[in-house]
This record gives C-alpha cells, structure tokens and sequence, in this order.
C-alpha cells in the first residue's frame, strides 16, 4: 500500500479551502493542516474538511511531503522559500512570485533540492483545452478574451497579473517559439492598477496573438479562438465547449468537439500529487510558470510606462 502524502494549505480564501477539499478527498493524501493568519477563517475551513487550523505557517515547516501555497502574491516567494528549504514540493498559486528575481531564487532552491514546483495556472487543466490540444498544429492567429466584473478584493494587483497571465500562459504552450515584439495598451478606471488591458505578441515563428483582459465587463467571458492553415478552433472556458470549422470538398464543415467536463482544480492538484510521487516534470512547471510572468510583466510594464505618459505634470 502506497505512504499517504502529508499535504497541507497555507492561505485559506476562497482558493486556498477550495485546496483544502479537493486534498481532503484525494485519495494517497492526508491533509494535515489549513493555515490562515485571519484565525477563524482557518478554522471554519479545518472544521470542513477534518483537519487542523494553523495561524502560522512556520508550525508546519518540516511536517509535510507538499503543500499548496494559495496567500496573496506579493508573500509567495518569502513562504515559498522557507517551505522549499524544509524539503517541501509546491504548488504555488499563479503568479509563481511577483518579480522574475524572486521566481528565479526559488527555481534554484527547487532544483538545488530536487523538489518539484507546480504553478496553478489551472486553464491548463480544462477539459476543453484539452480536448483541442491535439487538434492544434501551427498557430497563426489566437484571440482570447477574459473579461468579468470588478472584484474589490483584488486593489493590488494590475488585470495582467491578476487575469491575462491565465491566456499568456496557455497561448505560450500552444505557440511554443520566442516572442520577437509585444505591444501593449491598457487604462486604470477602477483602481490604480490597468484594469482593463491589451497585448498583442508576435512570435519568431510569426504567430501572431491578441489578447483582452478586463475587470470591469459587466458579464464574464474567457474565450479563445485559434487560426490555423487547415482549422479554426473557437473554445469557451467557462462552458468547457469548443467547436472547429475546416474545409471539406471546397465547402466549411462545423462540428462540436466532444469533450467529457471535469473539475479543473481537482485535475490539477490530482496531477501534482502524481508528480509528487512518482518524481514527474508538472504539467506547468516553475520554469513555465516564470515565463508566464515575464510576458505578464513586460506587457504589464508598457501599459504603466503609457498611463503615466498620459497624466498631466502638476
């Protein structure tokens, strides 16, 4: 019989008890604990899924086989880093840290220590994505769209970060070549960072991508369409449905794909426990999960150095 992986989830928001219950029913797992500085919190989410409340993490270090690390951004690399050192391997809630300094010290503990970094752009695992994966060949065009309402929890952190890093990631595991250019634009309406942004990137291969996020779209979209030599592919996250139109004896056949949806964060977490235990490179590695922030910072960086190009000097 297999050893039960001791688990445990440091952040316990809205993400982070989402980990804590998918862990709580994985099969080979134990959850040992939930941590959250905001106490009760914590304890609602150990109560839910009969495991122990934690106010602070330092209490689990060395205690544990692997943990998901779902606290805000900016605290990712400092836990991150001290969980490493203990020999801990991690699923670390997207964005992998907020700078590429810090994403690169931790790489280097992980590989230092032969622990696995898993990054939770969890788009990854939509059955949607998917099922289109294998249909997709050479890219020549991908649009996506991710656009939803405000949410005044999130004041910190600029729409690319916060929701475009999601379709970077996907379009630079579809397009797989360097970025030659990208050029970005965006506005803050609500808040102090972009709220509203958009990039578009052209690869070495000459791919070309638009991509459109915004928080302040009154209903939510997350679509992709993707433009290939024999296919276009258009697919919708938040259905988990996707269609592809191809010529067929001079005329344009549609056909729905046939996808079987699943829960995307429990196929994630399940694929990290399985690389955990059997030692396998992570569906979104650290490594990828840095390139995604550094797409995300650069197109993050133009639209800054625009908005205050646009302010009046007092």
């Amino acid at each position: 019989m297999q050893k039960l992986l001791r688990v445990a989830v440091v952040g316990a928001g809205k993400l982070g008890a989402r980990h804590a219950e998918v862990y709580s029913k994985l099969p080979g797992v134990e959850l040992v604990g939930v941590c959250d500085i905001i106490e009760h919190r914590a304890k609602e989410c150990a109560l839910h899924c009969k495991t122990k409340a934690y106010k602070d993490y330092r209490e689990l270090l060395g205690q544990l086989d692997a943990a998901s690390i779902a606290v805000p951004s900016h605290m990712h690399h400092s836990i991150s880093k001290e969980f490493l050192e203990q020999g801990t391997h991690l699923l670390i809630e997207k964005p992998i840290t907020t700078s590429l300094a810090d994403a690169d010290g931790l790489l280097a503990i992980a590989k230092e220590k032969g622990l696995i970094i898993q990054v939770g752009h969890i788009e990854r695992f939509n059955s949607a994505i998917r099922a289109i994966k294998n249909i997709i060949k050479v890219p020549r065009f991908i649009e996506c769209h991710r656009l939803g309402p405000y949410d005044p929890r999130i004041i910190n952190t600029g729409v690319t970060i916060d929701l475009m890093i999601h379709d970077i990631d996907i379009v630079l595991d579809l397009v797989k070549s360097p970025i030659k250019y990208v050029d970005a634009v965006g506005a803050c309406i609500l808040s102090k960072t972009e709220d509203i942004a958009n990039a578009r990137i052209r690869f070495e291969n000459n791919s070309v991508c638009d991509l459109t996020a915004s928080r302040v779209t009154k209903n939510v979209m997350r679509k992709i369409r993707i433009f290939q030599d024999d296919a276009y592919i258009s697919m919708d996250y938040v259905k988990q449905e996707a269609a592809i139109h191809t010529r067929e004896n001079g005329s344009i056949h549609y056909r729905i794909i046939d996808i079987t949806k699943s829960d995307s964060l429990k196929e994630e977490l399940a694929d990290f426990i399985s690389c955990v235990r059997n030692q396998k490179q992570p569906i979104v590695s650290g490594v990828e999960g840095r390139a995604a922030l550094a797409l995300a910072l650069q197109i993050q960086q133009q639209i800054q150095q625009q908005i205050q190009g646009r302010q009046p000097n007092h």
